[in-house]
């Protein structure tokens, strides 16, 4: 049981995995941050591909050493995302890192038919908190890629967010199913989704997992207030993850997790043949470094 992010680092360098990251437009101050703390810890192998004059001005700036690192001259945004793309796709990087790019730039790349990193899988945002009220590390899907996700959805979300808690041996990770109450009310669409979710599962067409749901976030993560209510379930008050029923309630619960309870977090894009760092221009040089070694975990 992962109890900090920084459990992650150190299973990392304790089974001696290193990655190539490739960071697409690499002129990024920011991004350049995080690549070069986990290069220096020994974590990942960093491709930086952008315009090298600003890369290396930026780099100089910082008083960094990236002396071994591999750097690619291209100047041109959506030149730059097409080959760190097709690096990962040719399996001759393990990372895809979004740098000084529009997130619709770099999606666009991973979408491409022809070299792109599709799967067939729907794309889904995964974040894994650190907070200091609960006893374990605890993911939160989907929060910024799927809008008003279905049913349908809500299933490649799961599957994507499981497999990934699976490759991080977490082999039966307990999933809550968010709703505003914890009963099941024909005029909530969240509750209904939630109820099939958990019969789904059930009944073994959502593996690897146990699902429960309908939950109100309360009962999700306090085993005293499941209690308080009168429910049982292996879930309440244990969950590993959190599946939010639309992107509002993600986006808000995101925040609020970092601004007000100071969480740790760390996030990544799931569904493509390769995780992906694709994190906000808000998000925190620790967030980001957090989010690489998510990546490299699996």
């Amino acid at each position: 049981m992962f109890k900090s992010l920084n459990d992650l680092q150190k299973l990392i360098l304790q089974n001696k995995v290193k990655k190539k990251l490739a960071l697409a437009v690499s002129q990024d101050g920011h991004s350049l941050d995080a690549v070069y703390n986990a290069y220096q810890a020994g974590i990942i192998d960093p491709i930086l591909i952008g315009s090298k004059p600003e890369t290396e001005a930026i780099i100089a700036a910082k008083g960094y050493d990236f002396s071994h690192a591999t750097f690619i001259h291209e100047p041109d945004t959506e030149k730059s995302v097409q080959i760190a793309v097709k690096l990962v796709h040719d399996q001759k990087a393990d990372i895809l890192m979004k740098g000084k790019v529009a997130t619709p730039t770099l999606l666009k790349g991973v979408l491409n038919k022809e070299w792109g990193l599709r799967t067939g899988r729907l794309l889904s945002h995964f974040a894994l908190f650190e907070v200091n009220t609960y006893h374990k590390l605890i993911a939160v899907t989907d929060v910024a890629m799927n809008i008003a996700p279905n049913l349908k959805d809500k299933i490649d979300i799961v599957n994507n967010s499981v497999g990934y808690l699976n490759k991080m041996g977490i082999s039966k990770p307990k999933v809550a199913v968010l709703g505003a109450i914890e009963m099941v009310n024909e005029s909530m669409q969240a509750t209904l989704d939630a109820a099939l979710l958990s019969k789904m599962n059930q009944r073994d067409q959502i593996k690897n997992c146990i699902i429960d749901g309908p939950l109100a976030f309360d009962n999700a993560v306090s085993f005293e207030s499941a209690k308080h209510k009168g429910i049982k379930s292996e879930v309440a008050g244990d969950t590993d993850l959190l599946l939010m029923p639309d992107i509002e309630v993600g986006n808000v619960l995101y925040k609020t997790l970092v601004f007000f309870a100071k969480a740790k977090v760390a996030s990544v894009i799931l569904g493509a043949s390769a995780p992906i760092v694709l994190t906000s221009r808000s998000d925190s040089e620790e967030s980001k470094y957090n989010s690489i070694l998510l990546a490299a975990m699996a």
